[in-house]
């Protein structure tokens, strides 16, 4: 007893004379329950259908690439992602920034260009690289052979929604609150579902995506796998251009063809100029007032908040819900599509009927009622 308590004592002098003597020394603590949690790897299967093996939950994740925000909106779906990501590319789309307006340390993050390379993203220490899976090859793997994990996700369809927000629910080790995610879009197409169930009369539908860059007027139709094509076709609409566009991308259309559709109801869609404006334009063009779906009143502007309703971006639920009732409005008598949106943002973002209000009703814009 006496020889271990020599010891000790001589120890506790050891320790006293190595250690600076205006710094204290800084106990060891035991790892809480939740130090112990955060310490467990993750494993799991991204859109490529590669299995991820995650040594800690990430807490530096960069989000970069181009078509960045549909991946950002759900990725800040999840109440975990304001704190874990690190830097991201411009999350906007033309002079809207929907992220900046709900993450409160925005401004904290570091901003990518939106080709940023390897070293670019690596400069941001990330523990977790979250890409769209059409990156893989460009500048997934030179991100990889870094040793920097990356996991890679779609949101291009309805049926990736349910996938890649899964994805997520791993990545935050939050399955809980991906579950309730994917409920609510499961939920909301059963309902538009169950309200067509039966049409047999479908609109011939024409959505065109209107650019009018360095001064140069385009319309442009989607290839058939894209998500505005799908929701046409969920919506209860038979797209005209079924055969127009078998590529990868827009697919640029000339008015004689789109003359030659003759479709029932026509749909303008613009991500820049408020499409609103560019439908009262085209209503003042001869060429267009020589259209039947002109004629008959049946040329409208697609609508959209900050960020347009047609494309595989969280929203795209919304476009479809009005779409359906534009397309069928006898099924759809009791839809309120902006109490519908103030019902998306409460879910999905946890943003309240005030914040709905001052910040996302006054940026409506389309055919709104």
């Amino acid at each position: 007893m006496k020889r271990f308590f020599l010891i000790l004592m001589l120890g506790v002098f050891l320790l006293s004379a190595c250690t600076p003597q205006n710094k204290p020394v800084i106990p060891l603590t035991v790892p809480s329950e939740m130090d112990n949690t955060n310490a467990s790897h993750i494993t799991l299967t991204d859109a490529l259908g590669r299995q991820v093996t995650l040594p800690n939950p990430p807490r530096r994740i960069v989000i970069t690439g181009k078509a960045l925000i549909m991946v950002v909106d759900a990725v800040y779906m999840f109440p975990e992602a304001s704190d874990r990501i690190a830097a991201l590319g411009n999350a906007g789309q033309g002079t809207s920034n929907f992220i900046s307006l709900i993450d409160p340390d925005y401004t904290a993050k570091a901003i990518l260009q939106q080709e940023a390379g390897a070293e670019q993203i690596a400069a941001a220490q990330p523990d977790l690289v979250i890409l769209k899976s059409y990156l893989a090859e460009t500048i997934g793997k030179s991100i990889e052979s870094l040793n920097i994990p990356v996991v890679y996700v779609d949101f291009e369809t309805p049926q990736q929604y349910e996938r890649d927000l899964a994805i997520l629910g791993n990545v935050f080790q939050n399955e809980a609150r991906a579950r309730q995610i994917v409920a609510y879009y499961q939920d909301k197409m059963a309902e538009i579902q169950s309200a067509l169930d039966g049409v047999s009369n479908k609109p011939r539908v024409l959505m065109l995506y209107y650019t009018d860059k360095d001064g140069v007027v385009a319309f442009n139709v989607p290839p058939m796998s894209w998500m505005q094509t799908q929701i046409a076709q969920l919506a209860g609409g038979e797209p005209v251009w079924s055969s127009a566009n078998p590529g990868k991308g827009w697919g640029k259309v000339t008015l004689e063809q789109i003359a030659a559709w003759d479709a029932d109801q026509v749909f303008i869609i613009s991500y820049v100029k408020n499409p609103s404006e560019v439908v009262t334009g085209l209503k003042t063009d001869p060429q267009w007032q020589a259209l039947r779906a002109v004629q008959q009143g049946h040329l409208y502007a697609f609508p959209g908040d900050l960020y347009s309703w047609d494309q595989p971006d969280a929203r795209w639920i919304l476009g479809l819900s009005w779409l359906a009732t534009r397309l069928h409005p006898d099924r759809f008598t009791q839809s309120d599509i902006v109490q519908e949106a103030e019902q998306f943002y409460q879910t999905l973002y946890g943003l309240d009927a005030q914040f709905f209000e001052n910040n996302i009703r006054p940026t409506f814009k389309g055919d709104i009622p």
